[in-house]
């Protein structure tokens, strides 16, 4: 995202972001009908003890960061426990992924409706034709991920609190003028409070010409897309393991691991990249990953070491969130 202000819009009027004062907005250089506040300037992060993280163009620079990418498909996990689902409760500091996305329709909603911000073709997409994703590693969102979650994109306002966590989430947004859409939340970034950027598949459902684009959002449930994935970082092994945890149906309130380093759960830190991460490692062998939701269901999944390694692994497990 860039980073825009009101000093900003007032002074350069006409400009590209997200306080245009036009119909559709200037695009970004090469591009049309959009805004040019795309979210994706955010650092990337993680710990790991690869090179630094790539840095968005107007966004602050990415920490030291290791990059996972869309390594081999892995074996699935060899369990999985569900749980009661329960309705509503307040976000935690995980994120979870609208797979696929979706126009209209109704979900269940979680915490609090965020408002008074407006929806900007940033625009957010895969091929990061204009920002970095601060959810992707520096390689991009890996191609079984992106068919998983589908291309209604979103890049949300870096003023929320613990934003990262909501990488892969989903949220509902609902505009001024009554049209609705489920995104994926891909990137965070500078723009104006409570806005956010959108995919240009987003923006045709969304947009109806008006300005200002006037919406609100929620974090809400997923579309049923599959199975939840576990994409390991490139720099991954058995004495520093990370990974994202990709399609999950509900956001997330925490996410442990027990492995050979850890004969009961522990929990895994979030990076501003969306990774979790155990920094002492899991240590070589069998290992499992217990995910929690802010809704109280249990998604748990067991894997064997890979024998090619953890690093760039992306692992599928047996179940995701009702």
């Amino acid at each position: 995202m860039r980073v825009l202000s009101l000093a900003v819009a007032l002074a350069v009027l006409g400009s590209a972001g997200c306080s245009s004062d036009t119909g559709a907005g200037k695009g970004a250089p090469g591009k049309e009908g959009g805004d040019s506040s795309a979210s994706g300037g955010a650092p990337e992060s993680g710990g790991a003890p690869e090179s630094g993280g790539a840095t968005g163009a107007g966004g602050s620079k990415g920490s030291g960061g290791s990059q996972g990418s869309g390594g081999s498909q892995g074996t699935g996990g060899s369990k999985s426990a569900g749980g009661t689902k329960g309705g509503g409760g307040s976000i935690g500091s995980g994120g979870a992924n609208p797979a696929g996305g979706g126009a209209g329709g109704t979900s269940t909603g979680y915490g609090q409706t965020y408002d008074g911000g407006q929806f900007h073709l940033g625009p957010v997409d895969y091929d990061e034709t204009q920002w970095h994703n601060a959810c992707a590693p520096s390689t991009k969102y890996a191609a079984s991920v992106r068919q998983a979650e589908g291309t209604l994109l979103a890049g949300l306002w870096n003023g929320i609190p613990n934003v990262a966590g909501y990488c892969d989430a989903c949220i509902a947004v609902t505009t001024a003028k009554g049209k609705s859409a489920v995104l994926r939340v891909v990137t965070y970034g500078d723009t104006t409070s409570n806005s956010i950027d959108v995919s240009p598949e987003a923006y045709a459902i969304l947009n109806s010409g008006e300005y200002p684009r006037a919406m609100s959002f929620k974090f809400t449930e997923c579309p049923d897309t599959g199975k939840l994935m576990y994409e390991f970082q490139t720099g991954s092994n058995e004495w520093w393991t990370s990974f994202w945890l990709r399609n999950a149906r509900v956001p997330l309130a925490k996410v442990e691991v027990k492995s050979a380093n850890h004969g009961s759960y522990v929990a895994l830190q979030r990076g501003t990249d969306g990774t979790l991460t155990d920094g002492g490692g899991f240590g070589k062998g069998q290992f499992s990953i217990r995910a929690t939701g802010v809704d109280g269901q249990q998604v748990e999944d067991t894997f064997d070491w890979p024998s090619a390694g953890i690093a760039g692994a992306m692992l599928t497990g047996t179940g995701n969130f009702k």
